[in-house]
Order: structure tokens, then C-alpha cells, then sequence
């Protein structure tokens, strides 16, 4: 079991989970945002599974194990499914749903080939090794098409005020986790991100729920401002 600290973090992400679906529904708005809505909820339900299999069978059981890395890949698939439905409220006006779409496909099954090419010569444990690449390299595609959405954000002076604030946690969201991997990678101590991917967990649901209750779909930002928010 987590210490009183990473048991404390971990129900606070949960919390901040279920806090920010509970305010799209008071506010009107879980339908449209229903993919991150969708994502919130998967990750509640995937945080109480890991909680109940490593109470009953410890940390380092297989039960776990699997359970950890198969669980983590689904929730980065539907962080990259929430991220491409961002796209489409962006872009939806030029009429590139469709097109949107289909990339994203595309880019999904060669992501998922190149996290199998990597593995499939290098290990016994191909699965859970397979469920992690594929995490860490949807990571780091998410943190690109991030940055291109944001650019996309900029250069079509995007001015409504939540879709712009969602997007921009989902930066540094996107960014924290690949410096964790990155440092994962290079220490090759788990102790390394051992507070900083829950704490990452913490800030993406509380700043979009921040996000929901402070500003309504008709508030818009000055144009000028957006070359000004921090990044």
C-alpha cells in the first residue's frame, strides 16, 4: 500500500475526477465535453480497480501488475480520444472533422506498431511491456499534437475562453508526464516519479474543473491575450 502522502494524492485525484464531471453536468456542459467527461470517468472507475486488486493482493503481485499497465494504456488511449475531440471543437468550424478523424486513426495504429516493433525483440514480457511503450509513446504524441493545437489555437485566434484554458492545462499536463518518463528513463528508479505522476493526475481534472466554473461557453477571450498566457 502508498504511504499516508501517495494515499492521500491518489483519493485527491479521485475527488478531482468525479468533482469535474459533477460540474459539467451542474453547468450544462457534459455533453460537450462529453470525451473528457468520458475519460474522468474511466480513470475513477480504473483508480478504484487498482485500489481494491492492491488490497487484496499487494503491490507486486501479477494481479497488479497487469492490471497497472493494461489500465494505463486504456486511460492514455482515451486522453488521446479527449485531445482529438478538442481538435474537432477547434477546427470544427473549417469543416476538418472528418479529416481529423481519420489522422488520428492513422496515427493511433502506427504509434501502436511502433511501440510492438520495439518490444516484440526484447523481452519475456512482451504484454505489460507492450501496454507500457504504448503509454509512453502516446504521451509523447499527445504532447506534440497538443503543441500543434495550440498553434492551431493561435493562428485561427481562437477566443473562446474555456476551450482555450482546457487546452492549455492539457499542455502542461502532456508536458509534466513526459518529463516524469524521461527522468523514469534516465534514473531508472521509479522512486524518481513516484509523487509526480499522481500529483500530474491532481492538476489536469482540478484546473479543468476550475476551468468549468469559472467561465461559460460565451466567454471570450481578447484576441491579443492569447499570445500572452504563460507556456
Amino acid at each position: 500500500m502508498p504511504g499516508p502522502v501517495g494515499l492521500t494524492i491518489w483519493i485527491l485525484g479521485t475527488v478531482f475526477e468525479l468533482m469535474f464531471v459533477v460540474c459539467s453536468v451542474a453547468r450544462k456542459s457534459f455533453l460537450r465535453y462529453f470525451s473528457l467527461n468520458l475519460y474522468l470517468i474511466l480513470s475513477t472507475s480504473v483508480s478504484v480497480g487498482r485500489f481494491f486488486i492492491l488490497w487484496n493482493y499487494g503491490s507486486k503481485s501479477d494481479q497488479y501488475m497487469y492490471f497497472y499497465f493494461y489500465s494505463d494504456a486504456l486511460l492514455t488511449l482515451a486522453l488521446f480520444v479527449a485531445l482529438i475531440s478538442l481538435y474537432s471543437l477547434v477546427l470544427g468550424e473549417l469543416r476538418a472533422g472528418e479529416y481529423v478523424k481519420w489522422g488520428a486513426i492513422f496515427l493511433l495504429l502506427g504509434t501502436a506498431g511502433f511501440s510492438y516493433a520495439v518490444v516484440v525483440q526484447s523481452t519475456s514480457r512482451l504484454s505489460t511491456s507492450f501496454a507500457y511503450e504504448l503509454s509512453q509513446n502516446l504521451y509523447f504524441v499527445g504532447l506534440v499534437l497538443t503543441y500543434i493545437l495550440w498553434g492551431a489555437v493561435l493562428k485561427l485566434r481562437e477566443t473562446r475562453t474555456r476551450l482555450v484554458q482546457i487546452i492549455l492545462s492539457l499542455g502542461l499536463y502532456f508536458s509534466g508526464y513526459a518529463a516524469s518518463y524521461a527522468l523514469l528513463n534516465f534514473s531508472g528508479k521509479y522512486a524518481v516519479s513516484r509523487y509526480l505522476s499522481p500529483l500530474l493526475g491532481c492538476f489536469l481534472p482540478l484546473s479543468w474543473s476550475l476551468t468549468i466554473l469559472r467561465y461559460n461557453d460565451e466567454d471570450r477571450l481578447v484576441p491579443a491575450q492569447l499570445l500572452t498566457v504563460p507556456r
